[in-house]
């Protein structure tokens, strides 16, 4: 008896360990089945008929294990981080790398800030900043995120409960692509590097590998979006004339051909992973052209609109259109900056706040055009127009904005308990909407930088500016000198050369420290591209300035030099 029970304890001792084991191995390749779950899909699972350039299964189809596709996502589901997904939607705070693409070091203090105020996502815009690598290496900035980082993003998103949700451009907005002499021959019209030639077949070879670098990166996400917004030239290049002739077809069906070739790759090789993209070019097509495309099953389009002041009934006819175009759901996409100016260097509060307000009467309309429902709202945050723009408002800058619009649709207004939410977090007193100014020191991420822009943008030029208007004094000196051999009034000269000595000196020292504090949280790119922007077109001028200054006393009262 004793034998027999030593050896049913050795047995049990035996399948725990197993058990561990098993255990072990399943969390350590969690992520790697997943991924591999998105790329073995049946033939049955293909988008519009032919799946196009699938990589086959080495066991043939008759003995492929069939898996119900519900428990299929129940695995999906259980190897994904528990996050803040709401009934009602998703609040994804847009990150524009295209420029001032911050340190992560920096995202490791905003991450929790975009949590406490109710975000539970980012719409994280890579383009350049991705490490691309082998054939696509040339894609990428000399400052790109390392592999290392990418995922040091997702581990913070994991930790402040963020779905992290990758954007692709795949249509227009690919200047950071087609400049590139290698991919110069995938250009719709030869002379602008904005949009994808939709008729070569490099093209959708090469948006395969983007889209499989990025995906393969992102193991944890839900969505990707692909971009396709503003498709500048489409139509002018002499392959899609030659089409649309052809095929008696317009731009519009040649845009949904295009992107039922991006979305049938994504739904065949990643099943399960559902794909966002922005809405303005399905405006202008027509509800059949988007019934006979299909595409409704496969995407949701995220309908966008900047202004600060709009009505739901400018809105609602899009979401009918969509509705009656088979969609079941679609995303709203606000601003919290970046839409005022390609240069504008300051966030104006109150016309992001009214923006927000807008798309809350948006949103009160949304249950009368059921079985449309919205899935989530992006708040776009613009870092350029576009990829060869100048910079817009910095994210320091603007995340007192951020704060407010987030709020604003976390309350369903910008309510006495949204802004006191705002005040406490940020460290702030008060908030001036329409002066788009904040008194207090604050203690949000980058708050150095956001008080230092504020005096770049409100006293520097004013300053120098009003000191180039006493420059007239020398230049009357150097006049009457020449004229009458004396100098004016010396003590004129000495109290305005003191003057000018003394702001050039102050606003040195300032420009210092400021770039000291951009370089914590910038590389030396974005660095140097602000300050040439909104700093040394007015400095260097005091600079002048004071070396014609210095130069007049260096003269002691003798003439210049013929």
């Amino acid at each position: 008896m004793a034998f027999q029970r030593s050896h049913r304890l050795n047995l049990l001792r035996l399948v725990v360990l197993l058990l561990v084991a098993l255990a072990g191995i399943k969390f350590l390749f969690r992520d790697s089945f997943t991924l591999e779950l998105h790329k073995h899909v049946s033939k049955d699972s293909g988008f519009w008929g032919d799946t196009g350039d699938i990589v086959q299964d080495i066991i043939p189809q008759s003995q492929v294990l069939e898996v119900p596709a519900a428990k299929i996502m129940a695995l999906r589901q259980k190897q994904q981080v528990p996050r803040d997904v709401s009934a009602t939607e998703m609040r994804l705070v847009h990150l524009d790398l295209k420029g001032a693409a911050p340190r992560v070091s920096y995202l490791e203090q905003v991450f929790p800030l975009l949590s406490q105020l109710g975000a539970n996502g980012v719409l994280i815009e890579y383009e350049d900043m991705f490490p691309f690598k082998g054939e696509l290496e040339i894609l990428r900035s000399p400052y790109a995120y390392s592999e290392e980082d990418i995922e040091r993003i997702q581990q913070l998103a994991d930790q402040y409960k963020l779905e992290v949700v990758p954007l692709v451009q795949t249509f227009g907005h690919v200047e950071f692509i087609l400049k590139h002499e290698k991919y110069q021959h995938l250009r719709e019209v030869e002379r602008f590097p904005n949009s994808f030639n939709p008729h070569v077949p490099d093209t959708l070879a090469l948006l395969k590998s983007i889209l499989s670098q990025v995906i393969e990166k992102h193991r944890r996400s839900t969505w990707i979006h692909i971009g396709a917004d503003e498709v500048f030239h489409l139509g002018e290049g002499i392959d899609s004339k030659n089409w649309m002739s052809h095929h008696k077809g317009d731009v519009g069906t040649m845009y949904l051909k295009h992107i039922k070739e991006v979305l049938g790759f994504l739904t065949a090789q990643y099943w399960g992973l559902q794909v966002l993209m922005w809405d303005d070019m399905l405006r202008k097509i027509s509800v059949g052209a988007l019934q006979e495309s299909g595409i409704a099953k496969h995407v949701s389009p995220v309908v966008w609109f900047y202004a600060p002041d709009f009505e739901a009934e400018q809105i609602v006819p899009f979401l009918t259109k969509y509705v009656e175009s088979g969609f079941e759901a679609v995303w709203f996409a606000s601003a919290f900056k970046g839409t005022t100016g390609p240069a504008q260097a300051w966030t104006p509060l109150s016309y992001h706040l009214k923006n927000h307000l807008s798309w809350l009467k948006v949103m009160q309309a949304v249950p009368r055009l059921a079985p449309l429902r919205l899935q989530g709202v992006v708040l776009t945050g613009w870092q350029r127009y576009d990829h060869y723009s100048v910079l817009c408002e910095l994210l320091p800058v603007s995340i007192p904005s951020l704060a407010i619009c987030l709020q604003t649709l976390v309350n369903g207004g910008f309510t006495e308990d949204a802004k006191r939410k705002v005040l406490d977090v940020l460290g702030l007193e008060s908030v001036q909407l329409e002066q788009s100014t904040c008194e207090g020191r604050g203690v949000f991420p980058g708050v150095e930088i956001y008080h230092m822009v504020e005096q770049v943008n409100g006293h520097l030029k004013e300053s120098i500016l009003k000191a180039l208007e006493e420059e007239s004094a020398i230049k009357g000196w150097f006049s009457s000198y020449h004229r009458k051999r004396q100098f004016g009034n010396p003590r004129n000269m000495e109290s305005f050369g003191s003057k000018v000595l003394k702001l050039h000196e102050d606003w040195e020292s300032f420009v210092r420290d400021l770039r000291a504090q951009l370089e914590r949280i910038y590389f030396p790119d974005t660095v140097e591209e602000w300050m040439e922007e909104n700093v040394n077109p007015y400095l260097d001028q005091l600079r002048d300035l004071v070396r014609d200054y210095r130069a007049i006393i260096r003269l002691n009262g003798r003439p210049k030099a013929t």
